[in-house]
């Protein structure tokens, strides 16, 4: 997958590719059921660690704000079900006699559609809102000042492309493909860089987590050893692959022949 990181200065390997816009029927917000599904799935479990393990008491700052961050939340519906989700476990764990405030900081890089964000925002929420842009694998906070960080199919997006599957002369080039398929070589590239990130994304929460405070983090992957040509996401990302490789290689006259095809008649 591409980056999904902001672009660092000086460098122009890296570049923005932000989930289309609201306009029309293929945004984002229309089209993440699967994510809403992955969070349906374990937000049951958030919710039991945070009772069994969150100690609400000791943990907020003396004015009584207990803070959220969604990093890389795109726009739309499921980071709102989300830090709602979260709010509300929280909300059942604080001492009922002391007023406690909650302020959820949505992050994602520059490029992002904050604006249909915060126009789509719950009018009831119980919380206060704030956008925060930049890449996660850097430091986005002040030093433990967040609560509870969370992660939800995003950081499949690395930072940037590995610059050796990009080289035609490098023995890991990977033919422009999006995949790295049966290329040992290429996988070994991927999942070095997407090492880097991680570690990266964790040193920065390390400073920006409270001692105490919880992280959730969702990552879709797949089981070592499986047999990827049976795996769903992995025939998906390969026969989309191959139609983009096909419309390259038609070339502008492909592009004219979708646009004239869709006039009305």
């Amino acid at each position: 997958m591409e980056n999904k990181a902001d672009t660092k200065k000086g460098s122009s390997s890296n570049k923005l590719f932000p989930m289309a816009h609201a306009e029309g029927p293929y945004n984002y917000a229309k089209n993440s059921n699967y994510q809403k599904t992955g969070w349906d799935l374990i937000k049951r479990l958030t919710s039991e660690e945070i009772s069994k393990k969150l100690d609400v008491e000791h943990l907020i700052s003396p004015g009584n704000v207990f803070r959220i961050a969604d990093m890389g939340c795109s726009f739309g519906p499921n980071t709102f079900f989300a830090v709602q989700d979260i709010v509300e476990a929280v909300k059942s764990k604080q001492n009922q006699s002391k007023h406690m405030e909650f302020q959820v900081f949505f992050n994602d890089h520059s490029a992002n559609d904050f604006n249909t964000l915060f126009r789509t925002l719950p009018s009831e929420r119980s919380y206060f809102a704030a956008g925060v842009p930049g890449s996660f694998y850097g430091s986005l906070f002040p030093k433990a000042s967040l609560h509870f960080a969370l992660s939800s199919y995003t950081m499949h997006w690395m930072s940037k492309i590995p610059r050796q599957v990009q080289d035609q002369s490098s023995s890991v080039w990977n033919k422009g493909r999006i995949f790295y398929g049966s290329s040992k070589k290429v996988e070994e590239a991927y999942a070095a860089q997407f090492a880097n990130d991680f570690e990266s994304f964790l040193r920065a929460r390390a400073e920006e987590v409270v001692p105490g405070g919880f992280m959730t983090l969702l990552i879709p992957g797949t089981q070592n050893g499986a047999n990827l040509l049976k795996c769903t996401s992995v025939a998906i990302s390969e026969l989309l692959g191959s139609s983009l490789m096909d419309m390259a290689k038609e070339g502008p006259s492909y592009r004219r022949t979708r646009v004239w095809g869709s006039r009305p008649s």
